[in-house]
């Protein structure tokens, strides 16, 4: 038996119960056998729960293995996915409580595609029933359901990963390389020994997608038929049906997500926490530049600041004033749009170094040898923080400092959303 051997958490005395969670030899039993399953050497089967748009990608529905169950509150866009499953030669179940789903013992892993107000309850439940699960972004809503998550996965020795991938492949936005190259200039030290600064906004190549704002003032409409509201609410408050507050448009509301911050947030900053070699870390201070929001829908901000410990900075800019700013500044040099430097020689010294360690990035084997995925729940916990602190800070109009180790912030207005009570009967 292969054990995962990275700590839930590093460097924190507060923990240690939570810590002491890795070391409990559990292993989901489709790896030893307790269920009669076929050996992980054949084909991986899958559940999907969520079947809006992004659960057709080809990360989903279009990903490797027999699809043998889909989950939805909306008995339409159920029967939609459910078509579109069969014409790729699939023939999944549909189910509408997503527990019963989990339950099955015929399932591999379990891909969720709802929003971010049920990732915490759905990755836990899966868990909790020896599955494997490939979650959507961001990790969570709230840093606490974060927080229940990493217990979960660490306990049910869970192979876990986040749907976004730019760590590891693909060009990076703006950049016009994978992250790699980068994150080996920075390692090397070839921008200076820091702290450096990183600077996310539109012309850095990133499109913060401020069209997922919120409507205020909408009157009530009439619940569809084919569609259980109060079941796809779930731990969410009630509030008044609108088409606008559900499926494509929910991320402008707080109570499912954080706007274009959630949506493109642990895109973006993933990678920016593996680049600065940070995925052990936190910010410490965050800065925020927003004119006050509305208690329900999501609005734009102008700015949001980070500051770790050391030094080093995340900007994310939201009114792109930041028009010649490099991505990456540094005391010896900096790294601009489409990984131009004006370091003398740059290419040539990058090449002479060593490249990153090797990362798991086939989640298919990581599950078939039980072996950690290149974005498993810790380095996703660290980098969804990310996303909520900025979250939080816009939420509330508050800047703030954040204490990692204990996940408190010293402003009162803006703490009370580290930790979000969840409508009864739900909780993490």
């Amino acid at each position: 038996m292969n054990k995962q051997s990275q700590p839930i958490f590093t460097r924190r005395k507060t923990l240690k119960g939570l810590a002491a969670l890795a070391t409990i030899q559990i292993v989901p039993s489709h790896v030893i056998g307790a269920r009669g399953k076929r050996p992980p050497s054949e084909q991986i089967t899958r559940g999907i729960i969520g079947c809006g748009g992004i659960s057709g990608s080809g990360a989903h529905v279009g990903q490797k293995g027999p699809l043998l169950a889909l989950c939805d509150v909306d008995k339409q866009r159920l029967a939609g996915r459910t078509a579109d499953a069969k014409k790729r030669g699939h023939d999944p179940k549909g189910y509408h409580d997503f527990r019963e789903l989990c339950a099955r013992d015929d399932l591999d892993v379990i891909h969720i595609c709802t929003p971010p107000h049920w990732h915490a309850l759905m990755a836990i439940e899966a868990a909790r029933q020896g599955k494997d699960v490939w979650c959507e972004k961001p990790m969570s809503r709230t840093i606490g359901e974060g927080i229940a998550m990493v217990k979960a996965m660490r306990q049910h020795k869970t192979i876990f990963r986040i749907n976004t991938w730019f760590r590891f492949k693909d060009g990076f936005y703006g950049m016009g390389t994978p992250v790699a190259p980068i994150r080996k200039a920075v390692m090397h030290g070839l921008l200076g020994d820091g702290p450096l600064t990183v600077t996310v906004g539109g012309n850095q190549g990133f499109n913060w997608k401020f069209g997922w704002s919120g409507k205020i003032d909408q009157p009530e409409e009439k619940i569809p038929a084919h569609f259980d509201y109060n079941f796809w609410l779930g731990p969410a408050p009630v509030k008044p049906y609108t088409r606008h507050r559900t499926h494509g448009s929910f991320r402008g509301y707080w109570d499912y997500d954080g706007g274009g911050l959630g949506d493109m947030g642990q895109h973006y900053l993933d990678p920016v926490q593996y680049i600065l070699g940070k995925d052990e870390e936190s910010p410490v201070e965050v800065f925020i530049d927003a004119d006050k929001q509305h208690h329900d829908a999501v609005g734009r901000w102008r700015r949001i600041e980070y500051k770790y410990a050391d030094g080093t900075k995340i900007i994310l800019d939201g009114d792109n004033r930041e028009k010649n700013t490099p991505y990456i500044q540094g005391s010896a040099g900096n790294i601009m749009r489409g990984f131009k430097s004006d370091i003398k020689g740059f290419n040539e010294k990058l090449k002479s170094l060593k490249d990153p360690e090797p990362q798991i990035t086939d989640f298919h084997q990581a599950v078939r040898e039980r072996k950690t995925f290149a974005l498993n729940e810790t380095k996703a916990f660290r980098s969804a923080s990310i996303v909520n602190l900025g979250t939080i800070a816009h939420r509330s109009n508050k800047s703030f400092r954040y204490d990692p180790e204990t996940f408190k912030i010293d402003e009162p207005e803006a703490d009370k959303y580290v930790h979000q009570e969840m409508r009864g009967p739900w909780k993490v």
